[in-house]
């Protein structure tokens, strides 16, 4: 049976027992409570425990009263599952952790250690598959919980970086993997990354040609690079605008000029009814005779291009100059081996996941900077009403929403999960507050230092 001690070593001091007291009489019951399982004893100590030192670090005892102990909860939530990654739980375990601290509180309720629960609860009739009623009881701090290939929607920066370094055949640190023995790389991190940084739906960059990837600026800037999306590629046939770092455009490039230009020369490749194109510009080109627009062509057109120096025209092939569409089962392998050989809780990766990722980055960098400027703004103009101000000239939800193609920024909050952008915009409020109360501080600290 795990035993909770705090640091002095001590059990009780000169106002008594002090609450791991408490804490280990309810571990010591666990047995004939329902929990008989070694194991199961563990998980609910190292739930109390990482609870009490929670509490501790911020001057709320165990048994406080409930309104303290409820607005440590709601910190204490947000650190768990949008907090640093080391200390987040999958919904999961957070919802373990939950059921363990509500009845650990309600045990000491019953045993007087303490007033009220700081937990709240809704009670729901549902129907059992027998035909029954019941009365089931809902903890409201719990969250739900998806199917477990579900449960992820979108990489934090690190995995991003591990596929990144994976597609590309090297190993977390960035170095090449001696044990990878696939091909195509230059391909897979190429098209990967700009669909991570423009945010392309599949059918968008599964039919993109290599004409329309924008060219690369002479210079490297911190500014993305617009790009242009053909109606006929995009969802609902509207056509959209997005971007793409700098980086990225130039890692597309380089597979232009290199892997693809080796696949696609002299590719004998010839679909049924091919169009064949002739003096390529990034409007359109001469195809089978008739001058069109990219802009015009349908994803099936774009399958039967044939680039004047042989093999598809279309941006991903394959090393015989076909076109390569097949990117569900590039990610799908990635992921697992990645799993396999260096990250256990890498999670399952398909191609929308690289749309989830890229909106959520994207949110981040618009918010950080959205509210920097608006602090800088502050300060230069002495604080008259900036930042309403900005927010008015510059939202980034509605940025965001013009990058994805959505036509309401309602489909936009979708992608966005609710605890994670009330991190992004807690971050960068805090950061801009720090900047906005520099001149303050330094004027009340003026002739101290």
């Amino acid at each position: 049976m795990p035993v909770l001690i705090d640091e002095d070593l001590c059990f009780e001091d000169a106002e008594g027992p002090r609450p791991t007291v408490a804490m280990n009489q309810w571990l010591r019951e666990l047995p004939v409570s329902g929990a008989p399982s070694p194991k199961t004893w563990r998980t609910y100590a190292q739930a109390l425990k990482v609870w009490a030192e929670f509490l501790d670090e911020r001057g709320v005892p165990v048994f406080a009263d409930r309104d303290r102990l409820r607005s440590v909860l709601s910190m204490y939530s947000e650190h768990r599952l949008s907090g640093p990654l080391e200390a987040r739980l999958s919904p999961s375990s957070w919802n373990l952790a939950v059921r363990t601290l509500s009845a650990f509180y309600r045990w000491a309720v019953e045993n007087g250690h303490t007033a009220a629960v700081p937990f709240s609860y809704v009670h729901q009739s549902v129907t059992r598959p027998d035909g029954a009623r019941i009365e089931v009881e809902r903890n409201l701090a719990a969250v739900r919980t998806g199917n477990a290939h579900a449960s992820r929607k979108y990489l934090e920066r690190p995995f991003a970086m591990l596929l990144m370094h994976a597609l590309a055949g090297n190993d977390p640190a960035g170095e090449r993997d001696d044990a990878f023995r696939g091909r195509e790389t230059g391909r897979n991190a190429a098209v990967i990354g700009l669909a991570l940084s423009s945010g392309l739906r599949l059918q968008e960059f599964r039919h993109l040609t290599v004409y329309e990837v924008p060219p690369l600026p002479r210079c490297r800037t911190v500014v993305p690079v617009p790009m242009v999306l053909a109606p006929p590629t995009t969802k609902g046939g509207r056509g959209r605008s997005t971007w793409i770092d700098y980086d990225d455009l130039a890692r597309v490039h380089d597979y232009i000029g290199w892997e693809r230009a080796a696949a696609t020369a002299g590719s004998r490749w010839r679909p049924r009814d091919p169009l064949f194109v002739e003096e390529p510009t990034h409007d359109g080109a001469l195809i089978n005779g008739t001058r069109r627009r990219w802009h015009a062509l349908t994803p099936g057109e774009r399958h039967r291009l044939v680039a004047p120096s042989g093999g598809s025209a279309l941006l991903a092939v394959q090393t015989n100059g076909r076109p390569f569409v097949d990117w569900a089962t590039v990610l799908r392998r990635t992921a697992v081996r990645v799993r396999d050989r260096f990250e256990p809780s890498f999670p399952h990766v398909h191609p929308h996941v690289t749309r989830h990722t890229f909106a959520m980055a994207t949110m981040e960098r618009l918010v950080r900077g959205y509210y920097q400027q608006a602090a800088q703004l502050a300060i230069d103009t002495d604080g008259d009403d900036a930042l309403a101000l900005y927010l008015t000239k510059a939202d980034p939800l509605l940025i965001l929403r013009d990058l994805l193609g959505h036509a309401s920024a309602a489909t936009t909050q979708a992608y966005l999960h609710l605890l994670d952008t009330q991190r992004i915009y807690k971050d960068a409020h805090e950061t801009a507050g720090v900047l906005m109360a520099g001149p303050e501080v330094a004027a009340e600290f003026e002739g101290e230092i």
